[in-house]
């Protein structure tokens, strides 16, 4: 059970659900009515996703290259552009859609809604085009929030001369969770959480993590993954979990939550 921080003055629980791109495409109905189900049990929503499979379609039509580095994407000038147009014009109104068709009050937005993501570039000379979380306009998702829709933010930010910035999904994710205060982050993947050794961990502790990555065993787009969820379990969010598409997989402790007792 979710244990919720004392500030808040009514029993409410606010939960942040990020969809991948490879999630995304795989998804049925009754996915979307499972968040039918959570909002008529009084849970908050706020969904992000991201779009990489239809994002890679497009660039090889295209004929832009593209790669990953230390888990994002390397968004060249030409790349941003398409990554900007698949995102907010195709992979976010169907989500709105699949969300509307399970009888959820859905609207989609960018980060460049009422200056909802403001970003920076993250390193240019080596990412290119993607954006690092400045500051999210928490009062815009509030007001949503408070008349029961479900915002469904696509994860491209904009810095203040209006240039549109790629931005990790999971980053995107863990800082607005942070900024509305949520009570939980879930991170829905192509995967059941956490797999070591081909077994997936049901939970895991920071230095755990840690020790994983040293080692190899958690690379590529978990990294960031992880790193996110660490930072919002240090912020204060009560409950982080890395799952599939069932909504069940890891949960991260944090580091003053009790050990594993397999440890």
């Amino acid at each position: 059970m979710t244990t919720f921080k004392s500030m808040h003055h009514t029993a409410r629980k606010r939960m942040i659900i990020k969809l991948g791109g490879s999630t995304l495409e795989g998804l049925n109905q009754s996915f979307f009515e499972n968040f039918k189900k959570m909002q008529n049990d009084g849970v908050e929503l706020i969904i992000t996703h991201g779009g990489g499979p239809a994002i890679n379609r497009e660039l090889a039509v295209r004929g832009v290259a593209s790669h990953a580095l230390n888990g994002i994407r390397v968004t060249s000038e030409s790349a941003i552009d398409i990554v900007q147009s698949t995102l907010i014009g195709k992979v976010n109104p169907a989500l709105v859609h699949e969300l509307t068709t399970a009888g959820i009050v859905a609207v989609g937005l960018n980060g460049f809604d009422d200056q909802l993501i403001v970003a920076n570039f993250l390193d240019k000379d080596k990412y290119g085009f993607v954006g690092e979380v400045q500051s999210v306009n928490s009062a815009l998702l509030e007001t949503l929030i408070k008349a029961g829709i479900v915002p469904v933010i696509a994860c491209v930010g904009a810095d203040e001369e209006g240039q549109a910035l790629n931005i990790n999904g999971d980053t995107v994710a863990s800082e607005i969770a942070l900024a509305v205060n949520a009570d939980s982050l879930l991170l829905v993947t192509d995967v059941a959480g956490i797999r070591i050794e081909h077994e997936y961990q049901t939970e895991v502790t920071p230095s755990l993590i840690a020790q994983w990555i040293e080692q190899g065993h958690i690379y590529g787009g978990m990294i960031p993954k992880v790193q996110g969820a660490i930072d919002c379990l240090n912020a204060g969010i009560p409950s982080v979990q890395i799952v599939g598409d069932a909504l069940l997989g890891t949960t991260i402790l944090s580091s003053t939550s009790k050990s594993i007792a397999s440890l």
